[in-house]
């Protein structure tokens, strides 16, 4: 008896240990299969190709523990610009920010040996490769202009993509200088329900200038076509003051709640059935869908934090006073600091990280954009 019972509980140990085996290697195989599934199903296809790496202890003590997301997009033939933007946050900061660079395949090794071969080697970042195919469909494309989109413009629509794990974020475009703590700026107070916050474009009188046909580009009936019926049925009021998306603070909780990336998308597509910006559209395409469904649903940042347009004239628009009491400078416009002769391109130069390859030459932009007159 006592043979046949010892004999029972080695097979019942055998048999537990061969479905504890089991049950590890489905453990294992579902394991892999959801890590497959969460990356399939990216909808950007953004893949991280570096990690962030982990602060110094000089910078870890010196700096405070408050971690701040900030995107910012970087094209090949404007890296110096998201270079010196960078490095402009970078100095003028002790808080602990994280940037999170969009690009493009074809730029990644230029943009990482620009970081780590130059005095930004210190910097926290991820660099995220931006799959335009995920603009099929939303974007209208003339095929003689094609060249001229810019996939990376559409890069801010998608940041609960771009920081997954962040309750908040800062986007920057890489034409700006910053003067003062970013912090400040992360720090500002969103009304309930509304998912980002944006410099008004009519916060000046100064700066409103009349675009023939269009009325005022500072209004939304300089980016919208309101003979449209679709967009007459928004009851939004042509004269209703547009923001500048240039640079914007984002609460990435109320952004997801309220699935912003797809309103956003659902207008783009919307645009390239029945065209429904502005024929004498003041701006960037990236604007309309953002005035749409930001409408009386945004916050307000402070406009020193946004001081804008110095690149739509080759002369000074502003006071040196001004400028310099300015916390951020943005050079939106056709004048880049870093190209053709922009007002107070000098200030910019303060920032600028030399490339290291030689492939962004400032002189040899400059005199080509000289030549070109």
């Amino acid at each position: 008896l006592s043979f046949k019972f010892a004999v029972n509980i080695s097979i019942l140990i055998v048999a537990v240990v061969i479905f504890l085996l089991v049950l590890h290697h489905n453990f294992l195989g579902l394991s892999d299969f959801l890590k497959r599934e969460l990356s399939d199903s990216n909808p950007l296809g953004l893949q991280p190709i570096d990690f962030i790496p982990a602060a110094p202890q000089r910078l870890a003590d010196e700096r405070n523990d408050k971690e701040i997301a900030v995107v910012i997009a970087a094209s090949d033939e404007r890296l110096g610009g998201a270079i010196a933007a960078m490095n402009s946050i970078y100095r003028n900061t002790r808080s602990n920010v994280v940037f999170h660079i969009v690009t493009l395949n074809d730029t990644v090794d230029h943009l990482r040996l620009w970081l780590s071969n130059t005095a930004l080697k210190n910097l926290r970042y991820r660099i995220l490769d931006f799959d335009p195919r995920i603009l099929e469909g939303k974007v209208q494309v003339d095929p003689q202009k094609a060249d001229t989109l810019k996939p990376l413009t559409f890069a801010r629509f998608y940041l609960p993509s771009l920081v997954p794990h962040a309750e908040k974020a800062i986007y920057v475009d890489d034409d700006v200088i910053v003067q003062d703590d970013i912090l400040e700026l992360y720090n500002t107070p969103l009304k309930p329900g509304h998912a980002a916050a944006f410099s008004d474009d009519c916060d000046s009188t100064t700066n409103k200038v009349a675009v023939r046909g269009a009325g005022n580009q500072y209004n939304y009936i300089g980016f919208l076509d309101y003979k449209k019926e679709t967009i007459r049925k928004l009851a939004m009021k042509a004269n209703t003051c547009s923001f500048n998306p240039g640079v914007f603070v984002a609460n990435l909780t109320e952004w997801k709640l309220q699935n912003i990336t797809k309103q956003l998308e659902k207008w783009m597509a919307l645009n390239v059935a029945e065209e429904l910006y502005s024929r004498t559209l003041a701006g960037s395409i990236t604007t309309p869908p953002l005035l749409i469904v930001f409408y009386k649903q945004h916050s307000s940042i402070d406009p020193m934090w946004n001081v804008r347009h110095l690149g739509s004239s080759a002369g000074k628009r502003y006071s040196p006073q001004f400028v310099k009491a300015a916390k951020l400078l943005h050079w939106n416009g056709h004048f880049k600091p870093w190209g053709r002769t922009a007002s107070y391109a000098e200030v910019w130069e303060k920032w600028y990280v030399p490339d290291p390859t030689g492939k962004f030459s400032l002189i040899r932009r400059r005199s080509e954009a000289y030549e070109a007159k």
